[in-house]
């Protein structure tokens, strides 16, 4: 339901009332920087022209009364007692960011809150941080208009909210793309400073779709928790030449060679080793695509899968499938996954005239070897959190 006036209708049916604001953040991709987060290195995520909306209006009591366009269920929450609510089925993404919100400070109020989603779910698109985002600018503008929004804050309390509210242990790259998202840019964010800078990313004639495995992410989780550790004892080796390191984001390339031998475990050398090309892949990006240049860009995410596929090992059959067929269509300058790994997705560069071509070849080929089915989302990028009506 992305037509405003079919949102507002559908929200004077519910809460039979006119007097209301509407407010969007978009879901993201991560186009380079795979597992650098939680080592303190760098990442390359971009909004995207898809993401959650929600409508909101005042309410005379100290309710927050939340609902879906895509779901039956209505949560009316009590404010004075938002922590009972951390464990519902739908609703605890945004009673968590209120809750953090009144906990920084903010002033929130009763209200009726209408959210529709259009971030596909389970692609690892962030349909989450998108809801938190929403949320949050949306609880500030309306109960604290003499506050001028800190984006770098807000991004910060929606993912306290999903680390302590919620229980998920997610990192900042989400939350940052979906409030400081810029149309026609990506985000180079440093995950130990929180410095950032935006890039331009200018696909002229091309998008970037999105190829979902839809294979049940079963590894996921686990292998997610062993590579954290292996990074970490990769640290520990490293410390014994670099005693005053304090994550692998802090590692050149040329430093790494010089000492990479001190690393006693082959598998954990692999581990570290991809971390830190990889950021070195993440500043040559910006390099690349400050002179425009898409193509060179592409060849860097091609590298990009390869080293999580032979040195941290996160692919498996389906990704590197997806990788290996979208590399066959003409028209395609980079594709590589996004995401934890093990499913999720893939995204790629493809030129607009070669669509439909990498959708038929690839979903054939894709069907053929794994016999799944894959979701095609072709998408551009889009604004960070903002009001809209």
């Amino acid at each position: 339901m992305s037509n405003i006036e079919e949102l507002k209708k559908k929200f004077r049916e519910i809460f039979k009332d006119d007097n209301v604001r509407i407010f969007h953040s978009p879901g993201r991709v991560n186009l380079l920087g795979e597992h650098t987060d939680y080592n303190g290195g760098y990442v390359l995520p971009a909004a995207l022209n898809v993401g959650t909306t929600v409508c909101i209006s005042k309410r005379d009591d100290k309710k927050i009364v939340l609902k879906a366009t895509d779901l039956d269920d209505v949560v009316s929450a009590d404010i004075d007692n938002l922590l009972s609510y951390r464990n519902i089925k739908w609703g605890n993404y945004q009673l968590g960011v209120a809750y953090e919100l009144m906990k920084a400070g903010y002033k929130v109020g009763g209200c009726n809150m209408l959210f529709d989603d259009a971030v596909p779910h389970g692609a690892g698109l962030s349909s989450s941080a998108a809801i938190e985002c929403a949320t949050g600018i949306a609880l500030i503008s309306m109960f604290n208009p003499e506050r001028e929004i800190d984006r770098v804050e807000l991004a910060l309390l929606a993912q306290k909210a999903e680390n302590q509210f919620v229980g998920v242990n997610c990192g900042i790259m989400d939350q940052f793309a979906s409030i400081m998202g810029k149309r026609d840019n990506a985000i180079f964010l440093n995950c130990r400073t929180l410095e950032y800078q935006y890039v331009p990313l200018s696909l002229g004639d091309y998008v970037l779709v999105i190829t979902n495995t839809n294979k049940k992410r079963s590894l996921a989780d686990s292998k997610y928790n062993e590579r954290r550790a292996e990074c970490e004892k990769g640290l520990e080796f490293l410390k014994k030449e670099l005693p005053y390191i304090t994550c692998l984001g802090e590692i050149t390339v040329d430093i790494f060679e010089s000492i990479r031998e001190v690393i006693k475990d082959p598998v954990v050398e692999k581990r570290v080793r991809h971390v830190i090309y990889e950021d070195d892949r993440v500043l040559k990006a910006i390099e690349v695509l400050s002179k425009g240049n898409l193509s060179e860009f592409g060849k860097l995410m091609i590298e990009s899968h390869i080293s999580l596929r032979d040195l941290y090992e996160v692919t498996g059959i389906e990704l590197d499938t997806l990788f290996e067929e979208a590399l066959k269509v003409k028209g395609v300058l980079g594709t590589r996954m996004t995401g934890a790994g093990f499913g999720g997705c893939t995204v790629s560069i493809v030129h607009k005239s070669a669509i439909d071509d990498f959708k038929r070849y690839v979903g054939e080929n894709y069907r053929l070897k794994t016999s799944l089915t894959p979701d095609f989302y072709v998408m551009e990028t889009g604004e960070g959190a903002r009001e809209i009506c």
